[in-house]
């Protein structure tokens, strides 16, 4: 949302962070706009970040002299670690993906 509210402030030069209807209106907007956003069309607006996701995975390889092959397992902690693509893209790269406390 705070996106949306700086996109809608350099463009009208207004400020609306200090007025609650405004803001409950941006939520409002912000939340029909999402529930329309499908994964795919989530997965396709996102995809740039979701590759650079993968660089310090190989960089903390290199850095560590170990080949993809020396990974046994993978535990992924954190939020964007949800995101489906992304477990999928690491999981291509390296070997297996597992969830904290899942096992």
């Amino acid at each position: 949302m705070g996106h949306f509210i700086e996109l809608f402030e350099k463009k009208t030069s207004k400020n609306v962070r200090n007025d609650p209807r405004a803001l409950e209106k941006f939520r409002r907007e912000a939340e029909k706009a999402k529930q329309k956003l499908t994964r795919t069309k989530f997965q396709e607006l996102n995809m740039d970040l979701f590759q650079s996701t993968l660089k310090p995975v190989e960089k903390v390889l290199e850095n560590a002299n170990m080949k993809k092959s020396d990974i046994d397992e993978i535990i992924l902690v954190g939020g964007s670690t949800r995101i489906p693509k992304i477990r999928q893209m690491i999981n291509i790269v390296l070997i297996t993906v597992k969830d904290k406390g899942s096992g």
